[in-house]
């Protein structure tokens, strides 16, 4: 029997080799904690096995149909993928493999390089560590642990929540002539002229932290830096140290399996920083471990590695443009449609990708070369990984799928023949049908323009917006994106009058220009909701329409082509003190969505975001339950794929 050694901290690891059982020979994988000590002046070994059970969980191989997926088509998504540059290729459900293929030149026992994967599986795990032991908040300012940020005005500002979603405002580290500090930065040279170091002094800051996405590779240096930091007294600050004992060897991933930072350790300040933007490597089992740590919350075999609202902090959208979590990419907005809302991966360059899907118990692992190196990236993933994955479900019953399978062939789908002619709902017991009067009724006084929000209002006039046109006659002489009108009389006898207001007008054809998409008059005031303003934007009036009050802030998560319910003349049919705001799941009004969202905001409130709720699906007894957190909305109506 073959034994083997490796250190760990208050014991040894050993691994029990193979060993002969039944005339067979049979592979296994156990290991024991040895307290070596003295007692008496006795020598004693004491062999633990409660630490054998975190390390119980092993992965089983199975028909790829016994677990809801097609053979037929993981194969078919494989053989794409293996001309494709591809090395590894795993699929999980249901705790189970149920397709593995890598190309001649690799292995299950081979390590792949993760490129930016590592910004989720060490610096995301390792932030989870330092929020799991209560040394950091995700709000933090991350001059607390950095004191050489806490007399810049910019950097003062940034919380470990900028830095870990990429919305600090740290350049990024593409090198280029005018910033010699940005080639620097991947030199990895010993400091001062490290990569932490550079990031933590030369890094510019480009736009206050939290306005806008821009990816930072610097960005996510600071944040392990900073969660080291803010470590400085834990027994153990080395996140290489960290990961290996609280979360690598607890899930079975063995030493061999993984290596992480480039294999360097940077002392800065006193303190063992270790890259976590790159520079790592993985099995693909042990990413799809770190995947089903993440699928299950952070419990492993009964064991809670990390709480669960430890995994969601890193996993889920940290509510900031971009939508991403903690060094995870999330599918909060929609970016994806073929994939669940819930769906959460880490990515690096050329496709390198751990995805984790809790809502369908699925795991995705894919290593390799660049898939289509002339492609858009975002057009990458879905046409030859998420779309194709998608595809292999075959228990997607339309009334569970969280997903919107793209319906204009780019990724090879198609829509099933019995899905096609179901309806989404059943028959409305109280709206039994609806009559379209004949084409030739219909009453065209703008030709040219479109959209027409509308709304009735306390002057009995129909208050509108129309967009890229030029209004009713006599048509404005400028075509405007964003025009206001309105209508009074009685059908047919009805005329439309153009409203001049310079502090709404729009310019801008098509998604350049903004829109409006909702009117609604509440108690005397008007209030129109514009799209194509990254993502949508509120605005009021208090004179009917002539000038107008811009909201200081936008929805930019999901929302993208918003509308009210109105409920009579100046709103006075309302059958509660809310207004309600419908939209599409996504975050423009180009992009398909499967579902409405549904917003709800006092009367009283409209201009003040924190008063916005969020519909969150039901509970229990049918009643409707409402959240303040939008990345927790659900849909009001689905029709997945249409």
């Amino acid at each position: 029997m073959a034994i083997s050694k490796e250190e760990a901290p208050g014991g040894s690891f050993f691994d029990l080799g193979s060993a002969h059982e039944n005339g067979e020979l049979m592979y296994r994988n156990y290991r024991f904690v040895l307290i070596i000590g003295t007692c008496f002046g006795l020598q004693y070994v004491c062999v633990c096995p409660e630490v054998g059970k975190l390390w119980a969980f092993e992965w089983q191989q199975v028909q790829a149909e016994s677990v809801g997926l097609s053979s037929a088509k993981l194969q078919e998504m494989q053989e794409e993928l293996a001309r494709r540059n591809t090395k590894a290729f795993l699929v999980v459900r249901d705790d189970k493999i149920a397709y593995e293929w890598y190309a001649a030149d690799h292995g299950p026992n081979r390590r792949h390089y993760t490129a930016s994967l590592a910004k989720a599986v060490v610096a995301g795990l390792a932030v989870a560590i330092a929020l799991e032991d209560g040394w950091v908040r995700l709000d933090d300012p991350v001059c607390r642990y950095i004191p050489e940020w806490q007399a810049d005005p910019q950097k003062q500002k940034i919380t470990l929540r900028h830095l870990g979603s990429h919305t600090s405002g740290l350049d990024d580290s593409r090198p280029n002539e005018e910033a010699p500090w940005k080639a620097a930065f991947w030199r990895r040279e010993t400091p001062p002229n490290d990569p932490f170091t550079i990031s933590r002094d030369q890094a510019p800051v480009l736009f206050p932290p939290g306005e806008r996405f821009h990816y930072s590779n610097p960005g996510i240096a600071m944040l392990t830096y900073a969660v080291a930091s803010a470590m400085r007294s834990a027994p153990e600050n080395n996140l290489r140290v960290l990961l290996r004992e609280r979360i690598y060897r607890p899930i079975g991933i063995e030493d061999h399996e993984w290596s992480i930072g480039y294999d360097q350790t940077f002392t800065v300040d006193g303190l063992p920083l270790v890259a976590g933007w790159g520079g790592g490597s993985f099995t693909a089992r042990a990413l799809a471990r770190i995947g089903r740590l993440v699928l299950r919350k952070g419990n492993w075999e009964g064991k809670q590695i990390l709480r669960p609202e430890t995994i969601e902090a890193i996993t889920t959208s940290s509510g900031l443009p971009g939508h991403c979590g903690i060094g995870w990419w999330t599918n909060a907005d929609r970016r994806f449609p073929s994939l669940p809302a819930d769906a959460t991966w880490g990515a690096g360059a050329q496709e390198q990708v751990l995805l984790v899907i809790p809502s369908l118990r699925l795991i995705m692992v894919r290593n390799g070369g660049a898939l289509s190196p002339k492609e858009d990236s975002s057009v990458v993933w879905e046409r030859y990984l998420f779309a194709p994955l998608m595809q292999t479900l075959l228990d997607r019953p339309e009334a569970n799928w969280q997903g919107n399978l793209p319906v204009d062939g780019s990724a090879g789908i198609s829509r099933p023949e019995n899905a096609r002619a179901r309806p989404p709902y059943p028959p409305s017991p109280v709206v039994e049908k609806i009559e379209w009067d004949p084409p030739e009724t219909i009453l065209r006084l703008a030709p040219g323009s479109d959209n027409w929000p509308i709304t009735w209002a306390d002057d009995d006039r129909l208050y509108t917006a129309f967009g890229d046109g030029h209004g009713f006659e006599p048509k404005l002489p400028i075509k405007l994106s964003l025009g206001l009108a309105w209508v009074e009389g009685t059908p047919p006898a009805i005329r439309g009058f153009n409203l001049r207001s310079p502090t709404a007008e729009q310019l801008g054809d098509g998604p350049r220009g903004k829109k409006a998409s909702g009117m609604l008059m509440v108690d005397g005031v008007l209030y129109m909701l514009v799209r194509n303003a990254g993502n949508s934007q509120l605005a009021r009036s208090a004179d009917h329409g002539r000038t107008w009050e811009w909201a200081p802030w936008k929805f930019t998560v999901s929302f993208g082509c918003p509308t009210f319910l109105n409920f009579g003349r100046n709103y006075a049919g309302a059958r509660d003190d809310y207004v309600y705001i419908f939209s599409p799941d996504s975050n423009d009004a180009y992009t398909p969505a499967d579902q409405m969202v549904l917003a709800r905001v006092p009367k009283t409130d409209l201009f003040r975001q924190e008063a916005y709720e969020y519909f969150a699906g039901f509970d229990e007894r049918g009643n409707p339950l409402w959240t303040s957190d939008i990345t927790k909305r659900q849909g009001v109506f689905r029709n997945p794929g249409r």
